[in-house]
């Protein structure tokens, strides 16, 4: 099996499970955050819907620094649910079709993240999937889950059942 099909189902899985948490992000409560040194309830939102471009800039390129032009953040904002599903679909889509078409030798290839030029770490392609974008992903969500839970919002069943959904 190729390296591409045994990430494909997690990746698939993990998207499904983000979607359905999008899904739940109440558009008039996008301002709110938890406390000042913590993203708006809709920055994070937009930041987790973007988080599957990272999978072509690790797949495509051999390295990204954050401070170079390439590397700055998107500045998009949070409009409405109905745009961030939008975003995050096509995304996935995206994201899905350079997972699928990159071969096993390119996944084994060295990917590397700077800051300014120094090396924030290097690591195999296929490593850099699971933690620099999946993983990152996974985190994030988990605090949109306590975002959402903080807001009353229901929340849904992502890896078994909730208080909200048995």
């Amino acid at each position: 099996m190729s390296i591409a099909k045994s990430i494909l189902p997690e990746f698939n899985v993990e998207m499904a499970n983000t979607r359905k948490l999008l899904e739940r992000v109440p558009e008039e409560q996008a301002a709110w955050r938890p406390h000042p040194k913590s993203y708006s309830l809709g920055d994070l939102a937009l930041h987790i819907a973007n988080i599957p471009t990272w999978v072509g800039v690790a797949l495509k390129q051999d390295e990204l620094d954050f401070a170079a032009p390439s590397g700055r953040k998107d500045k998009r904002e949070f409009n409405t649910r109905k745009a961030l599903l939008e975003v995050f679909d096509d995304n996935v889509i995206k994201a899905v079709g350079d997972i699928a078409d990159t071969s096993d030798d390119d996944f084994k290839k060295s990917w590397t993240l700077k800051n300014q030029g120094v090396v924030v770490f290097s690591l195999p392609r296929t490593a850099v999937m699971r933690s620099f974008v999946m993983n990152h992903l996974i985190h994030h969500r988990g605090q949109l889950t306590v975002y959402l839970r903080l807001k009353n919002v229901a929340l849904p069943a992502i890896y078994g059942n909730t208080a909200d959904e048995k």
